[in-house]
């Protein structure tokens, strides 16, 4: 099929679907959001939400929550190890993750390491589909991951209680309190996690050596209510860890990876009739040391400091047309054993714009820029529309310039960093219908993608180092659909995902490594009264490991099965059992690193 037969369908067929979204009228006397581009620049592109009940009855580490409830597709290096996404088949580094509106993406490798982010320390957990560095900045191209603590002034103390124990000693356990009154609000997650990791790899006698891992992790927001107009926020976070590298099939390891990272960030919120005024000001810290030999004391470092500021003016020009002027301006601070100690201060300018014209037709504008003098940035847009045809038939439309920067690494990597790398850019479109009728929710998204100026490290003379070498396309459609239906008093929800991607470098009929064709998951959850289970699915078609698709890992099937009983005690008692990979598959996600067979959890969660 060539790629005018392709967008020509996909004209003709492709929807968007945005699931489980908030109302885009929200009342700030109520209900407190800091990333409020996501809900009010978010109308034309999709945007999935998953609820509290979706995020406790999954692992805790987010990349397992959105391998199992999103298309993005994850590569994880064992089970616990790095895992790192390709979302629309872009790289881990072309994936924003956006806490609290703030972009946390690593300054040293680009990217986020989602098996050390506790999905339970958030009470929002959003995806946005495609281009957003309009909005968010550095590597918002195949999409971005919202982590949000949303706060409200109702009077209420709540207090939950989540522990899980499974095999090879796994134990995850998160602490959370919300507490309020008229003109204070708090949201305080703990969180601990920890395993010996040390399953048997499947049809062999080869254990899992050297993969035990644990981490602690504190993350909080606090409000107060000066007066009617102004508002106060803090947003912060901590965490530690320290992770073993597991062994591969063939070669044993002895590394260890300890990292601590940090995030604070205080807001004043002020409303004045028709402008809405968010000042911001924070310091992001990270710091790792890797020990080639846990048992030796040596060991090599990285850490960078972020001070950002960034301001954010809203106006409500009429009813109909709602203008947002966002400035930031951040210096990131880096030092290390094996980079240079450098300082680089990027400034930036975002002018945002959405326009009802009428209830069923709205349309967005968006236009930024960055200045700085550690590369050459360009000018990013982005500007769509969606058109409700019915009240249950939306059409949508989106385009976008989309950007990410060189890293520390790239630029300052002492045996071969580049100082004059190119950002790599993007121009991407979408296309899509949703369809909504009263239990059933249906999409498809037809997008494509052409990046340029790729980062690469490559061979020059005796050391490697990053260029910008290539040119990517990637195209492909998203399917999504939930299904919900109560009879009496049994309940049955059920959620399907599907993604079809290919991408490949310009010239090339191969496939990107890592870069699966076909990923599905499937869920289906029952409830009578006291009584719920549950059951995933997740399939992942093969993917090739080396650039010439010689070489390939096979495609799988992976299956979860749940069972939960509700308790009337105190606010409310859950008590369940999980059986994780239940046909018991043998089955690798990365080359030589396979995971575990059929495992088991077990898990309570106390509300009072």
């Amino acid at each position: 099929m060539t790629l005018k037969q392709f967008l020509f369908i996909t004209s003709l067929l492709l929807c968007q679907y945005i699931c489980a979204q908030n109302d885009t009228i929200t009342l700030l006397e109520e209900v407190i959001i800091s990333d409020t581009q996501l809900r009010d620049f978010s109308n034309s592109q999709s945007v999935l939400k998953l609820n509290d009940s979706v995020i406790a009855r999954n692992p805790a580490s987010l990349g397992a929550l959105l391998t199992y409830n999103s298309v993005i597709y994850f590569k994880e290096n064992g089970l616990g190890m790095v895992s790192s996404p390709s979302f629309r088949g872009t790289t881990a580094q072309q994936t924003a993750v956006v806490w609290n509106g703030i972009n946390i993406n690593s300054q040293l490798n680009g990217q986020t390491d989602f098996n050390i982010l506790n999905a339970r320390d958030f009470n929002s957990v959003s995806v946005r589909a495609g281009g957003g560095s309009v909005i968010y900045g550095s590597s918002a191209i195949g999409g971005s991951i919202h982590l949000n603590n949303d706060l409200s002034f109702a009077k209420k103390l709540e207090n939950t209680l989540l522990l899980n124990y499974g095999s090879y000693n796994t134990f995850n356990g998160n602490y959370n309190v919300k507490a309020a009154t008229d003109t204070f609000s708090a949201d305080v997650s703990i969180s601990r996690n920890s395993s010996d990791n040390d399953y048997e790899f499947p049809d062999t006698d080869v254990v899992n050596e050297n993969g035990q891992y644990y981490n602690a992790s504190y993350n909080a927001a606090f409000s107060y209510k000066l007066n009617n107009k102004n508002i106060v926020r803090l947003y912060s976070f901590a965490y530690d860890g320290e992770r073993h590298f597991s062994r591969t099939l063939f070669a044993p390891s002895r590394s260890k990876y300890r990292d601590t990272n940090s995030r604070n960030v205080l807001e004043w919120l002020g409303i004045y009739g028709k402008f809405t005024s968010k000042l911001k000001a924070g310091l992001l810290t990270e710091y790792y040391e890797y020990y080639a030999r846990a048992s030796n004391p040596n060991y090599t470092f990285g850490k960078v400091n972020t001070w950002l500021t960034r301001y954010d003016l809203a106006y409500k020009a009429t009813n109909a047309i709602k203008l947002n002027t966002l400035l930031e301006y951040t210096v990131n601070d880096g030092d290390g054993s094996d980079i240079l100690n450098e300082k680089r201060r990027i400034g930036a300018g975002s002018l945002l714009m959405q326009h009802a014209v009428t209830p069923e037709l709205q349309y967005e504008l968006g236009i930024r820029k960055e200045v700085t003098d550690a590369y050459d940035s360009p000018v990013l847009f982005s500007f769509g529309g969606s058109y409700a045809l019915a009240k249950f038939y939306t059409i949508k439309l989106n385009a976008s310039r989309n950007f990410r920067i060189p890293t520390y690494n790239d630029l300052y990597w002492q045996d071969g960093g580049n100082p004059n790398l190119n950002p790599e850019t993007s121009y991407q479109a979408e296309i899509g219908n949703e369809f909504t009728t009263k239990n059933l929710t249906f999409t498809l998204t037809g997008y494509y993608i052409k990046l340029r100026d790729m980062l690469r490290w490559v061979p020059t003379n005796t050391i490697w180092r990053p260029e910008n070498v290539d040119e990517v396309d990637t195209y492909g459609i998203e399917f999504i659909l939930n299904w919900q239906k109560t009879i009496g008093e049994h309940r049955f929800v059920f959620d399907g995902t599907y993604a079809y991607t290919v991408s490949q470098r310009d010239g090339s009929s191969n496939q990107l490594i890592y870069v699966p064709f076909h990923k599905a998951t499937a869920s289906l959850a029952y409830s009578h009264k006291k009584i719920s289970a549950y059951y995933r699915h997740l399939y992942n078609g093969k993917v090739f490991y080396t650039s010439d698709n010689r070489s390939e890992i096979e495609a799988y099937h992976v299956a979860t099965l749940g069972t939960e009983y509700h308790f009337k005690l105190l606010q409310g008692l859950d008590v369940g059992m999980q059986v994780h990979n239940l046909w018991d598959a043998t089955y690798q996600n990365v080359a030589t690193r396979p995971m575990p067979g059929r495992n088991y959890t077990m898990y309570l969660n106390l509300k009072f």
